[in-house]
C-alpha cells in the first residue's frame, strides 16, 4: 500500500492536487503561488501576504472574517512566504473541520473552498488600490516582524551569511523583503502586484484530508477560475563554484554569545544520483544529537553550546550554524572543518550510518503525520519538475553506500564565514 496517493487534475491555469487519507479529521487547503525571485517585488509581495488574510470585500473588518472562520466550526486562514531555490512562494491556507464529522452535515468544504477564492479573488480594493488602512497596518506588521530578525542573532547571522556568500545570486534576496522598501509601496503598487500573481504566477491547490477526489475537483473547478498562463522559466542555475580562497566576514554587537555560520558549495541538488547520500552524508555531519558537529564540537571539545548542519537542496547550500564564545573562534572552525575532513575521509562507523539513515527514514514518516508536510513533500516536484514516491525515498536511503556518503562530502567545499563576535572580544 502506497504511503501517498495523489489525484492531480489540470483546470485552466490551476494544477488541483488532492490527497485522500483518513489520517486526519479535518480538511487542509492550500494556495501556493510561485514565481522566479525578483528583487523589483520580493518586499511587496510579503505586504500582499499579510494584506490579503486581513480583509476581503465581504468581510472589510477583520472581525467580520474571524467569525466566518468561527462559524465554520473553529476554521484557521493563514498566509505564509517560502524562498526554494529561486522561486519566491506565496500560500494562502484554510484548515476547517470534515463535514463527516459533524452532525448536521454543514457543506464545510465546499465553504471553505468559496472562503479561500475569496481571499484570493475578492480582497478589500477601491479603484484599482488595495484599502489604504489596510494596507498601512500591515506595513507596520510587516516592518515589525523584518525587524525582529535583528533581535534573533541566530536567525540574523545565517541571513548574513547568505548576503555575503550569494551577493551575486539572486537567491541573496530575503524572503520577507526590506524594512526599508516597505513605506514606499502604495495602495496602487500593491494591487498591481496582486493582478500580477494572479496573471502569471504558477498556481497549486492543495487539498488533504478525507475528501472524495471527483467531488473536490468539480467543487473546485466551480469555484477557482485562474486564466492559463505559459510555463514560467526559473533559472536553476548550480550553485557557483566555492572560491579559492574562504571568504571570512566579522561583525560586532552587543551580544553574550558569539554566532559562527560557514556556508559550504555543493553542486549536488535535488534529483542528482548522489541527492539521498548528500542527506545521509548531512545527517551524518550535523543533523542529529549523534552527529559529528554535535558530538566533537559540542560535546566533546565544550566549544558550541548548539552547532548543526542544514542542507537547501535546490541551491547546493550546506550550512552550519553554531554559537560560541568569540575566545573559541579558531579552534571552532578548525573543529568544524575536521569533521568534514573525517568524513570525507571514510572516517564513521557503520553504526554511525545505518543510525542516520534510520533517522532519515522517521523524519521522513513523520512527515506523514502532517498535512502542510504533506503538501511540502509533493510540492517537491513542482519545486524541481522531479517527485521520487515515499516509498522509492525510503529505499534509496537505504541503498546509500559509504563510498556514496564520502564522494558527496568530497563535493563540499567551505566558501563563506560569517562570525558575529562580542564588541568586547
Amino acid at each position: 500500500m502506497a504511503y501517498l496517493t495523489e489525484q492531480v487534475k489540470t483546470f485552466g491555469g490551476l494544477n488541483c492536487h488532492v490527497v485522500s487519507t483518513d489520517k486526519f479529521k479535518t480538511t487542509t487547503i492550500i494556495l501556493r503561488f510561485k514565481t522566479p525571485l525578483d528583487e523589483r517585488r520580493v518586499t511587496a509581495r510579503a505586504l500582499l501576504s499579510h494584506v490579503l488574510k486581513n480583509a476581503t470585500a465581504e468581510s472589510p473588518v477583520p472581525q467580520q472574517l474571524e467569525r466566518r472562520l468561527d462559524d465554520l466550526y473553529g476554521a484557521t486562514l493563514s498566509s505564509g512566504l517560502a524562498k526554494k531555490g529561486n522561486a519566491h512562494i506565496l500560500s494562502l491556507a484554510i484548515t476547517v473541520a470534515n463535514e463527516r464529522f459533524i452532525s448536521d452535515r454543514t457543506p464545510l468544504l465546499e465553504q471553505a473552498l468559496n472562503l479561500l477564492a475569496e481571499v484570493a479573488f475578492r480582497p478589500l480594493t477601491r479603484n484599482g488600490a488595495f484599502d489604504k488602512a489596510v494596507v498601512s497596518k500591515q506595513q507596520r506588521s510587516l516592518k515589525q516582524y523584518i525587524r525582529s530578525v535583528y533581535d534573533d542573532k541566530i536567525r540574523y547571522a545565517n541571513q548574513r551569511l547568505i548576503d555575503e556568500m550569494c551577493s551575486q545570486e539572486i537567491f541573496r534576496l530575503h524572503t520577507y523583503g526590506y524594512a526599508e522598501e516597505v513605506d514606499g509601496i502604495s495602495p496602487e503598487a500593491l494591487y498591481e502586484t496582486w493582478r500580477t500573481m494572479l496573471a502569471q504566477d504558477k498556481i497549486d491547490l492543495y487539498l488533504v484530508g478525507q475528501v472524495e477526489p471527483e467531488t473536490a475537483f468539480e467543487q473546485v473547478k466551480n469555484v477557482f477560475h485562474f486564466a492559463e498562463r505559459p510555463a514560467q522559466a526559473i533559472k536553476e542555475e548550480r550553485t557557483l563554484p566555492a572560491p579559492e580562497k574562504v571568504r571570512i566576514v566579522e561583525e560586532r554587537q552587543a551580544v553574550a554569545q558569539g554566532k559562527l555560520n560557514m556556508g559550504f558549495r555543493t553542486d549536488i541538488v535535488l534529483g542528482d544520483r548522489l541527492y539521498d547520500a548528500f542527506q545521509v552524508f548531512n545527517g551524518l555531519f550535523g543533523v542529529f544529537p549523534h552527529s559529528k558537529l554535535f558530538m566533537n564540537v559540542r560535546e566533546k571539545a565544550s566549544l558550541a553550546y548548539y552547532a548543526s548542519s542544514s542542507y537547501e537542496g535546490l541551491k547546493g547550500l550546506l550550512i552550519v550554524n553554531s554559537g560560541i564564545e568569540s575566545v573559541n573562534y579558531d579552534k571552532a572552525v578548525s573543529i568544524i572543518k575536521d569533521q568534514l575532513k573525517d568524513i570525507q575521509g571514510g572516517r564513521f562507523s557503520k553504526g554511525e550510518m545505518d543510525q542516520t539513515k534510520a533517522l532519515l527514514r522517521n523524519i521522513l514518516l513523520e512527515s506523514l503525520d502532517s498535512p502542510f508536510s504533506i503538501v511540502n513533500l509533493l510540492y517537491q516536484r513542482v519545486l524541481g519538475s522531479t517527485f521520487t514516491s515515499v516509498e522509492d525515498r525510503l529505499k534509496n536511503i537505504d541503498a546509500v553506500t559509504r563510498d556514496e556518503i564520502i564522494e558527496a562530502a568530497k563535493r563540499t567545499a567551505l566558501d563563506t564565514i560569517f562570525f558575529l563576535k562580542s564588541e568586547a572580544a
